[in-house]
């Protein structure tokens, strides 16, 4: 399921984006500031980010700059009552791929998020194709040049997280937030046992390896 990033100070505008988006099929988070959403966005791995411009301490604009410092990949969507073009200009500028004028069509809103999802190269099928390799995440299967690879959850819930975002580096933390539960006991470094046993079974794939980052985590890199 993919999980969404709601930053909107209308309490009662959040709340309904939210709700539309779980009904949806999607796993909405909603911030009313800036200073929420950081901590939302440390503590889990994203999709996609949907953002107001005008909100209190900290606006859409500088927020946007924040992410990009660090993600220069999820897609974002501004959804703002400024219709004029220097606040567009400004927002593809900063960084943003979308732009929406309030008031919102939601179900407007629900195909940009297809399109951004599809461009972001993590396909509505949820299927990834590196090479001979795929990963179809409907089915729970990968296969390498036609043949089946055996992977426990974890390990192609790991693996999918990091070919969909290929080239991005996942630090130890935020993969164990993810997919690992709060009360575990593990540690951060359970995450490199995971890592050492799929690099075991992806063995014979010449399409893309896992990079340790030294000090950080891991990413996948396409050959």
């Amino acid at each position: 399921m993919f999980k969404i990033l709601v930053l909107e100070d209308d309490a009662a505008l959040n709340r309904s984006v939210c709700a539309y988006l779980e009904r949806n099929g999607y796993q909405a988070t909603g911030c009313l500031r800036a200073t929420e959403a950081y901590d939302a966005l440390y503590a889990n791995l994203f999709d996609l980010i949907i953002s107001d411009i005008m909100l209190p301490e900290v606006d859409g604009f500088q927020f946007v700059e924040s992410v990009r410092a660090v993600n220069a990949h999820i897609p974002i969507l501004f959804m703002s009552a400024r219709d004029d073009m220097m606040a567009k200009q400004r927002g593809f500028r900063v960084g943003v791929d979308d732009y929406m004028v309030k008031p919102i069509d939601l179900d407007e809103l629900y195909l940009r998020i297809g399109a951004l999802l599809r461009r972001a190269k993590i396909a509505t099928s949820r299927k990834l194709v590196v090479g001979k390799f795929t990963m179809d995440a409907d089915e729970h299967t990968a296969c390498l040049d036609g043949e089946e690879i055996n992977l426990t959850n974890r390990e192609f819930s790991l693996l999918y997280k990091l070919l969909s975002y290929p080239r991005k580096t996942f630090t130890r933390s935020q993969l164990m937030d993810e997919f690992w539960d709060v009360d575990t006991d593990s540690g951060p470094r359970t995450v490199d046992v995971y890592m050492t046993k799929l690099r075991s079974k992806l063995s014979a794939c010449q399409d893309f390896e896992i990079v340790t980052v030294r000090g950080l985590g891991y990413k996948a890199v396409p050959k």
